[in-house]
């Protein structure tokens, strides 16, 4: 991501970010545009550019009424049955689709991915910078940052044992290909996750989420047979290791309020209301 870029998307937060706080105002596009500093020609060719819409439309995207109408079409615990029968043509054909998930052996597990080789890299997105990690078998972390000294002593602490190395791999740039407007010719994402069984079964659920839709955290634990397990679904869920490919965005509270985000609930408004803008194209 060059500098200009992260520039760009900061302004794009600041304004998602002063959406999600005034929504109920609708707020012109004059007022935005000032809240980030630019004239309003700019913002409006700016923030199209990034969120392949207007901000108009974005806005409704990230509305709470926008949320509670999606969640309404799913009340009856249907979403993980119909999950593919959702989005599945043109530009809205499902990543997850393509998304696999292998769990970490015991022992690679116990010993803190001792013996593991992990190349690394950090890398641009429309959400801003992030750092994707992969061993032979696919991406075992994937994490927005705002410090990049930081973010690689996040992956060193979750594999304090495994030879870390900076190298783009094949692995790394399919996975990155996500953030591409096409996903129709996307290869496989494959996935090598450190987890325990009930962690990997609620990341697996997750992949079941259609884009453009979201769901509760008490759906997810509905899913997957125990309605009472629904704190220990929101904790799996906030352990995630890999932030979009794995989309714990899209679960949110059953008030229809977003909720908070590990990677910060800005960037959380910002992919649905992204993912909502290219389903309505």
């Amino acid at each position: 991501m060059t500098d200009q870029e992260t520039v760009n998307y900061k302004r794009i937060a600041a304004a998602i970010d002063y959406i999600g706080q005034h929504f109920r105002e609708q707020p012109a596009l004059e007022v935005l545009a000032e809240k980030v500093h630019l004239s309003p020609f700019h913002f409006q060719r700016l923030f199209t550019e990034w969120a392949g819409t207007s901000p108009k439309k974005f806005l409704q995207y990230i509305s709470l009424e926008y949320a509670k109408q999606l969640l309404k079409g799913n009340r009856e615990a249907t979403l993980f049955d119909v999950a593919y029968e959702t989005g599945l043509s043109g530009t809205g054909r499902l990543h997850d689709l393509f998304v696999s998930i292998e769990g970490m052996t015991p022992a690679e597990y116990k010993h803190g991915g001792r013996d593991l080789q992990i190349n690394y890299r950090f890398a641009g997105s429309p959400f801003g910078p992030l750092l994707v990690a992969s061993t032979h078998k696919g991406v075992c972390h994937m994490a927005f940052f705002d410090d990049a000294q930081e973010a690689l002593a996040g992956l060193r602490a979750r594999f304090p044992r495994a030879t870390l190395r900076e190298q783009t791999d094949g692995i790394q740039q399919n996975a990155l290909l996500i953030f591409r407007n096409d996903w129709n010719k996307l290869p496989e994402i494959k996935l090598h996750l450190k987890g325990t069984p009930f962690q990997l079964k609620v990341w697996e659920a997750l992949l079941k989420i259609p884009m453009g839709q979201l769901t509760t955290y008490g759906s997810i634990a509905e899913g997957l047979g125990s309605r009472s397990a629904s704190r220990a679904v929101g904790t799996a869920i906030g352990s995630n290791p890999v932030a979009f490919l794995i989309p714990c965005h899209r679960v949110i509270r059953s008030t229809g309020a977003f909720g908070g985000y590990m990677w910060g609930s800005t960037r959380k408004a910002a992919m649905i209301g992204w993912e909502g803008a290219r389903l309505a194209r």
